[in-house]
């Protein structure tokens, strides 16, 4: 099958948890493009089944390495997971059972390592996923297909436009400095996958922007099933996110405020309880349906992430995910985020609002149950809620990709960097005020530090949920987690500041794929070398100082 060309490569050698070495082969497609194409011409309901199987790759565990032993493959969370431990806010013990370790020392830069592989296939196994259904569409005039052809061609577009945006922030710095910069490959249907070359920021997000445009008009009288479908919110809501990495401020307030219609923020009741688990809330524009037989096992999002799973890592180990004390001090005691994580002495209000064998409040920190739960550590998280019920075995919790707190944060942005400052404070202060803090005001002078307060605010609102670094990225700023003559609770092995023009902050090319394909250079992203415990101690990000 042609499409499976780009990954038949030698065996990767990568690292995992308990620091062992592993040969790990990674699974092949099991849909090929003349079934795609045979299936959509004679039953459109196979199409949809076809897409279906798109939704589904999104948070299949093991989706990478089909088998039992790589616990940090489950799918796009997990992706956002290793981005979110490439940067400054999640905190993690250095320890054997840490399956994100790599991504904390930054050693996923290593090109024959298992995280390496996953984040840059991931992608291109969905976007091939995609192209296997448009295929079966090529040369149909959209303008006389029936609505369910054009509904099907405008979600695999959308989705194929959020893989590409999945990876271009991290492949080549900031389009606004250089969009002819080589950032990633693309996928066509007559692709020549084994000589393959990189394409500039330019040709990457055309792809984007020009897939989202399509979509937008193909979904205009879509009414979807559940929300892990893509709508034409959606795909308004990918396309504000592409112009905001490109710069594009104006399009990306206005989209986003397109994306939110219909969706307003958690309440500031509803965030004073462990969330973040369930699709169907009101916030909720696009997420991740995750059922029990999903998520059986250790490789699910809440084994790694949640504090409250009866059956994790993150309980049974200690390996509790811990915000930053940099950020942490930077959040008001009026603000009712600053209870997503329990402080110093454990305590918690969301704590009080859930029970756990009988237990409540910060008798849930202290609690230790054999195999179970270790007791908490300072600054652990309890932002995320276990769907199934607190302590449950089961990890049948849904991942939010996209929610109106972003959109509403991106349109403050938007606003902000397209000289419309004044507006662009009043509808942030009206967000915090309104659903997050009631004593808030914001102080910025200027569009830049506007720009960094609400950075600030996205680091506090979507701790955890993957942002982290496409953040850094596209605001080109440094990645800080100590401060000279500050205490920090960031382990010695991770305790590193990079600089904003840092090479190292660029991902690889996975070996296998520079083995292959003979356009892609196996020196490109080589640059720059690892950080080691100390480095650049004086760096400042402009929200933590």
């Amino acid at each position: 099958m042609k499409i499976r060309k780009i990954f038949l490569m030698t065996a990767v050698v990568a690292a995992v948890s308990c620091s062992k070495m592993n040969e790990m082969e990674p699974e092949g497609f099991v849909i090929t493009a003349d079934q795609v194409t045979d299936a959509v011409t004679a039953i459109p309901d196979r199409a949809d089944a076809d897409l279906a199987g798109i939704y589904a790759f999104s948070g299949q565990i093991l989706s990478t390495y089909g088998n039992g032993t790589i616990h940090n493959d489950f799918g796009y969370p997990s992706i956002c997971m290793f981005q979110d431990s490439n940067g400054p806010d999640v905190v993690c013990d250095n320890s054997n059972y840490n399956w994100m370790s790599v991504s904390y020392n930054y050693s996923d830069r290593n090109d024959n390592y298992i995280v390496c592989y996953i984040r840059f296939s991931f992608f291109y196994s969905q976007i091939a996923l995609c192209n296997n259904v448009l295929q079966g569409f090529e040369g149909l005039d959209m303008s006389t297909a029936s609505s369910e052809q054009r509904h099907t061609v405008g979600q695999a577009l959308a989705v194929r436009a959020f893989d590409y945006l999945g990876l271009a922030p991290y492949y080549a710095f900031r389009y606004q400095d250089n969009p002819d910069a080589l950032c990633v490959p693309i996928m066509d249907f007559d692709t020549d996958y084994m000589n393959n070359p990189r394409r500039t920021l330019r040709e990457v997000y055309k792809i984007i922007i020009d897939d989202l445009t399509t979509a937008i008009d193909l979904l205009s009288d879509y009414s979807r099933p559940d929300r892990s479908r893509v709508d034409r919110n959606v795909a308004y809501g990918l396309r504000a996110r592409a112009y905001l990495n490109m710069g594009m401020f104006k399009e990306a307030a206005e989209d986003a405020q397109r994306a939110m219609e219909g969706y307003t923020p958690y309440t500031m009741e509803e965030v004073s309880t462990p969330a973040f688990c369930n699709i169907n809330d009101h916030n909720w524009i696009w997420g991740i349906l995750l059922e029990s037989d999903d998520v059986a096992g250790l490789a699910n999002w809440p084994s790694h992430l949640c504090s409250f799973s009866g059956g994790g890592y993150t309980t049974a180990t200690g390996m509790y995910k811990r915000i930053s004390t940099l950020l942490y001090d930077k959040i008001p005691s009026t603000d009712v985020r600053k209870g997503w994580w329990v402080n110093q002495s454990l305590d918690s209000p969301l704590l009080s609002t859930i029970e756990w064998n009988g237990r409540t409040g910060r008798a849930i920190s202290t609690m230790e149950i054999p195999n179970v739960k270790m007791a908490f550590k300072e600054y652990t998280t309890v932002k995320f809620g276990q769907k199934q019920g607190i302590g449950s075995t089961d990890n049948a919790s849904d991942w939010c990709i996209m929610r109106a707190e972003e959109m509403i944060l991106i349109r403050a942005e938007g606003l902000a960097m397209s000289g419309q400052e004044s507006q662009a404070k009043a509808l942030l202060e009206e967000f915090v005020r309104t659903y997050r803090d009631p004593s808030y005001v914001c102080e910025a002078s200027s569009a830049e530090d506007l720009q960094d307060e609400i950075w600030k605010q996205r680091r506090i609102e979507l701790w955890g949920e993957g942002f982290s670094m496409s953040d850094i990225m596209r605001l080109a700023k440094p990645m800080v987690r100590v401060h000279t003559g500050t205490v920090s609770n960031w382990p010695q092995a991770y305790a590193f500041n990079i600089a904003a023009n840092d090479p190292y902050l660029l991902l690889r090319f996975p070996q296998r794929e520079t083995n292959a394909n003979k356009g892609i250079p196996a020196s490109s992203n080589k640059a720059g070398t690892a950080p080691v415990a100390g480095q650049n101690p004086d760096l400042r990000d402009g929200v933590t100082d």
